[in-house]
């Protein structure tokens, strides 16, 4: 077997861990709240990638460690929306709602810093734009609006900035370091949150240790932050830009699958409209765009570090894992 067939295969797995997450994740909220959750899980991967990043950590600058809890607050921000979103939407949905921010990095790039978005991402961003409304608007009108989809898409839009940040902000840094202090940063939010939860909603904080709730917490904290974002550094030196693109790209679909085949889930007719023209979208942007976004942004981005490659333009693709 190639070396290059091995690296698309490991990013075919790495694409399988971090699609499954969406219902790992799902069902783990019948156990713990939100912040509960995430503190446990960002906890635990923090504590790990720390724990093997120890001499990169010793090298980072006072500028390297505030850009690092920078990127790591739009992170927090991204993962709080998602999971609570998660509590109202299908894992499916979210999944590729939150793949829509792949399509809003060019977009938030034109708007905000003048960088040209050239026709093909114009293309996509209305076929993921198209695609959104089919999949959080219900063909009875606005009446029904799947809540939990919009408030994914604030996930999106935190997840875009995260991604944008990073370009901006990792030169420099090693990924074992930005990817610890982006956890770490994600870990401390989501423990402050709780005594403030404590205080004004005691009912809203749970935490039962169940099966679900620990096999959930150790998949997300190891299998899909530390194995998955070991594999990827390793397959993405090996595989080619574009085959990354399109492989990172069935993290959305190992989620509808997975959804499927463990909660039953099945998307209507104006659903999975919905679904293939964000997908299509995500696939126009990040192929004919004019620099490619990190596609393995897409489904749960359940997970945590990023790994920064360097693209044209001057602009990297970070992956998170």
């Amino acid at each position: 077997m190639s070396r290059r067939l091995q690296a698309n295969l490991s990013l075919v797995v790495c694409s399988l861990i971090w699609g499954s997450t969406f219902v790992i994740v799902g069902r783990a909220l019948a156990d713990a709240s939100v912040f509960p959750f995430l503190a446990a899980r960002f906890t635990l991967a923090a504590l790990l990638m720390g724990a093997i990043s120890l001499a990169e950590l010793r090298q980072l600058s006072k500028l390297q460690i505030w850009r690092g809890v920078l990127i790591g607050m739009f992170m927090f921000g991204g993962y709080v929306f998602q999971t609570i979103g998660l509590l109202y939407t299908t894992p499916s949905k979210a999944a590729f709602v939150t793949g829509f921010s792949v399509v809003l990095v060019p977009a938030f790039m034109a708007l905000f810093w003048t960088t040209h978005a050239n026709v093909w991402v114009l293309a996509g961003a209305l076929a993921s734009l198209a695609g959104l409304y089919c999949l959080t608007v219900p063909a009875n009108g606005f009446t029904d609006i799947d809540f939990g989809s919009l408030l994914v898409l604030g996930c999106a839009v935190s997840f875009a900035f995260h991604i944008i940040f990073i370009g901006r902000y990792s030169a420099g840094f090693s990924v074992k370091a930005l990817s610890f202090l982006q956890l770490a940063t994600t870990a401390i939010l989501s423990l402050v949150t709780l005594p403030l939860l404590a205080a004004l909603r005691p009912k809203s904080l749970r935490f039962q240790m169940t099966a679900d709730l620990v096999i959930a917490i150790l998949v997300t904290a190891l299998l899909a932050t530390v194995l998955a974002f070991s594999l990827q550094v390793w397959a993405q030196r090996r595989a080619t830009a574009s085959s990354t693109a399109l492989i990172l790209a069935l993290e959305p679909l190992f989620a509808a699958v997975t959804s499927f085949f463990v909660l039953r889930e099945r998307l209507g007719a104006r659903a999975l409209l919905g679904a293939a023209l964000i997908l299509a979208g995500i696939v126009v942007v990040e192929l004919k765009g004019p620099a490619p976004v990190a596609v393995d942004v897409l489904a749960d981005l359940a997970i945590g570090p990023s790994n920064c490659v360097r693209r044209e333009e001057g602009i990297e693709t970070c992956n998170q894992g």
